[in-house]
């Protein structure tokens, strides 16, 4: 699968943006600066599908092999989003050698940020404002392991785990499931529950129901209603988050019922809608999103802030898009200026959670539209030859 690295953009309305953001961990990370100039040439649609599809195997095994995280340099946060990216089976280098990530944090191992304790009922991811380690937004992780990897068919697009996936927490053994009864109970009105439906779309019923700590009903569609109803622009990543946990709520409800989006999904997709058509319209001439994505129209002299950017786009259209819009032009030339910003920084350090939103993005992009390269895992690549990097830390906004 491929992964892209993230930088921020302008300022806008005392938010920090991916550009200036990109300024600020520069100066952390350990790679060569990129400031290369925006290319504003006008970019053909590619016209080699299979040629693509062949460039996005390369890219993804890169992604996953030759930018191997080590538990002792990085902490949760970025391993975390590898596991996003690439699923189960994403490699972490360890102490004693190097093994699936997932299998090591659930199995209790150590790793900075990784701070879950026993609760009532289940089990607390503690959430860590501001922190390049940690969870940064409630229900973060959980979110994010429903999410992980590209089933390899059926259905559904990504992977995840299942919820009786066994957890140790403090030499304890819980489950998933755990996890996720905290979130419905620790769920309160107006709070950031992006993460949250993420997680409630993969493993509930669509018209699941439960009664939260303070004695409150809550329904999926009414978490659905609520993620509707918040703000994108001011949300993390431009909203692109915000975006995904609608797109992967609309996308069960549409597997559940087979038929379209009605009540809170409804409003949902609308959402959805008018979020595209902005990344349509506001897509620069060389086929990179806006790096101020469904704000307004925006590049960036940073090489950082254009991947960042369109590699959070392109995962919402990637999950929201059906299957006619997904091989419309214009998400063709993003597909391929992805690819090829992945290309032009494979050597540099990068901010992690930019690149591996925009390989689990190109991933079930290559999932939907590159049937032969679907049939055959990705190209391993030679970790003993590979470089490992320490990557930049995640932005304040991320």
């Amino acid at each position: 699968m491929l992964y892209a690295p993230r930088t921020p953009v302008v300022p806008t309305h005392g938010r920090v943006g991916w550009t200036a953001l990109a300024l600020i961990v520069a100066g952390t990370g350990c790679g060569v600066p990129a400031g290369t100039p925006a290319d504003q040439t006008v970019v053909a649609v590619p016209s080699d599908q299979g040629a693509l599809c062949r460039r996005i195997d390369v890219a993804l095994a890169h992604a996953r092999d030759a930018r191997l995280l080590d538990a002792g340099v990085q902490g949760a946060w970025q391993v975390v989003h590898g596991i996003l990216a690439f699923g189960p089976e994403f490699p972490l280098a360890t102490r004693d050698a190097t093994a699936p990530a997932l299998s090591y944090l659930l199995d209790g191992g150590a790793l900075v940020g990784w701070k879950l304790r026993p609760g009532n009922p289940g089990v607390i991811a503690i959430v860590e404002e501001g922190s390049t380690m940690g969870q940064g937004h409630p229900d973060q992780w959980l979110g994010y392991v429903s999410q992980c990897g590209v089933a390899e068919s059926g259905d559904r697009l990504v992977e995840g785990i299942p919820l009786d996936t066994p957890l140790t927490v403090g030499g304890r053994r819980f489950t998933i499931a755990d996890l996720l009864a905290q979130a419905q109970h620790d769920i309160r009105p107006g709070q950031e529950a992006t993460w949250t439906l993420m997680a409630l779309s993969a493993w509930l019923p669509h018209d699941a129901a439960w009664t939260s700590g303070d004695g409150e009903r809550w329904t999926t569609e009414r978490v659905v209603e609520m993620e509707a109803g918040a703000d994108i622009a001011s949300a993390a990543c431009g909203g692109a988050h915000r975006l995904y946990g609608l797109a992967a709520a609309v996308d069960a409800h549409r597997r559940a019922t087979g038929g379209p989006p009605t009540g809170a999904w409804a409003e949902a997709a609308a959402v959805l809608d008018d979020s595209i058509e902005r990344a349509r319209r506001f897509q620069q001439p060389d086929g990179t999103f806006s790096v101020h994505a469904f704000e307004r129209p925006a590049t960036s002299p940073e090489v950082f802030a254009r991947l960042s950017a369109t590699g959070h786009v392109f995962e919402v259209l990637a999950l929201a898009l059906d299957d006619q819009r997904l091989r419309e032009p214009w998400v063709r030339r993003a597909a391929d200026r992805l690819v090829t910003l992945l290309e032009q920084t494979s050597d540099l350090d990068v901010e992690c959670g930019a690149l591996y939103h925009a390989a689990h993005g190109l991933a079930i992009y290559r999932r939907r539209t590159c049937a032969e390269s679907t049939t055959k895992p990705l190209p391993d690549t030679d970790q003993a030859q590979a470089t490992p990097l320490r990557f930049q830390p995640p932005s304040p906004n991320r």
